[in-house]
């Protein structure tokens, strides 16, 4: 799934080690399966990795040992006994590397495991962390983005076919179902997410679930989608229109995509997410609107479909060239419909570009 040079994986451990010993410690046990993948390209899961000082292990089982050795070349494996746990194993490696004080993922590790892994390594402390490795993967590198642009094109051609062959007889699932096909077909792994086609009133639903009712002549059509290339994701929304629209979801597109460029004129280095967020939610207040939109601008992502960073009013973080983000402002009328643009969003040494690049003025949008 990766075809990136052992070396480059070892440079991330050892910023993640760098990191570990400005905070007093210097053994981590990463148990969310995706921080596993990006510290060493192996794309399984129920596998942990364990860092001590200079030392990396993967502890994984038998089902894996051929990928290993395959996507991570180079890097130590320890493949457990069937009947051993993956508890046990920590355990085991605790014991060999003489780890004392263990830092470990609060955000992934349950609380039996961490009971469970306290009883098996006697005399060990647990230090909780959080935001490690995800701090590190907010910041995609030239690999990363080039792998994001392969998902966005495979969505966008996706849905470029989806619309040339859209028929009214065509239910919501449908439509979902045919484009995940086409995504797959063009190449993608999967979908990044359960897609979301939602017609009419139902586009009022920000997360609403497909149905087996036809699309019919609804007014809107609205379209949330994305493609996983093998590793990395995209999210985007578009929503389809038709010239009798009702006048007031005519006027929340407008609102909604000035909103958005609003938004997208902000990002650069060194902004803070709530001045995104607060550009965007402006333009819709300043329109009377402010009610109708309710959730947060848009989210980074990556080998995740949500990551960090969270583009919302309450959030100060500052913006760092590398990072990736969706801008999705979104206003819904209850039982009439609603409108959502959502676009990928990289953020440059002096700006910002957008990465995806299908149309979205009203006009684009039409399909009567």
């Amino acid at each position: 799934m990766t075809s990136q040079k052992p070396e480059y994986f070892e440079k991330r451990r050892s910023r993640l080690i760098h990191r570990l010993k400005a905070q007093g410690l210097d053994s981590v046990l990463v148990t969310n399966f995706i921080n596993v993948t990006y510290l060493t390209g192996f794309s399984g899961d129920d596998s942990y990795l364990l860092i001590s000082g200079n030392d990396a292990t993967l502890l994984s089982d038998g089902r894996y040992e051929l990928q290993i050795a395959e996507e991570c070349p180079g890097l130590d494996a320890y493949i457990r006994p069937t009947g051993q746990s993956l508890v046990q194993a920590v355990a085991r490696y605790v014991q060999k590397y003489r780890i004392k004080r263990l830092a470990v993922e609060a955000a992934s590790m349950s609380l039996v495991t961490k009971e469970q892994l306290s009883a098996a390594a006697k005399n060990l402390e647990i230090v909780p962390t959080t935001g490690l490795v995800e701090g590190f993967r907010m910041v995609k590198d030239a690999g990363e983005i080039s792998r994001i642009r392969r998902a966005v094109d495979y969505a966008e051609r996706a849905f470029t076919i989806l619309r040339a062959g859209l028929q009214n007889t065509q239910t919501e699932t449908q439509l979902v179902n045919e484009l995940e096909y086409h995504m797959r077909r063009l190449g993608a792994k999967s979908a990044a997410f359960p897609t979301i086609v939602a017609a009419g009133p139902r586009a009022a639903l920000p997360h609403a679930v497909p149905t087996q009712s036809a699309v019919g002549n609804s007014p809107v059509l609205l379209v949330d989608w994305g493609a996983n290339e093998g590793l990395y994701c995209c999210d985007l929304t578009r929503v389809l229109v038709r010239a009798r629209i009702p006048p007031k979801l005519r006027t929340a597109y407008e609102v909604v995509l000035e909103a958005q460029s609003r938004a997208i004129s902000v990002i650069r280095p060194g902004v803070a997410v709530s001045e995104v967020d607060r550009a965007a939610r402006k333009v819709i207040e300043d329109a009377r609107l402010g009610r109708y939109f309710n959730h947060g601008l848009g989210h980074g992502f990556g080998l995740e479909i949500h990551e960090g960073p969270r583009l919302s009013a309450s959030n100060g973080f500052k913006l760092r060239p590398g990072m990736v983000v969706t801008v999705e402002p979104g206003v819904y009328f209850p039982g009439v419909g609603g409108v959502r643009i959502e676009d990928d969003v990289l953020v440059t040494r002096d700006g910002a570009e957008v990465l995806t690049r299908i149309p979205k003025q009203f006009d684009e949008m039409l399909i009567d």
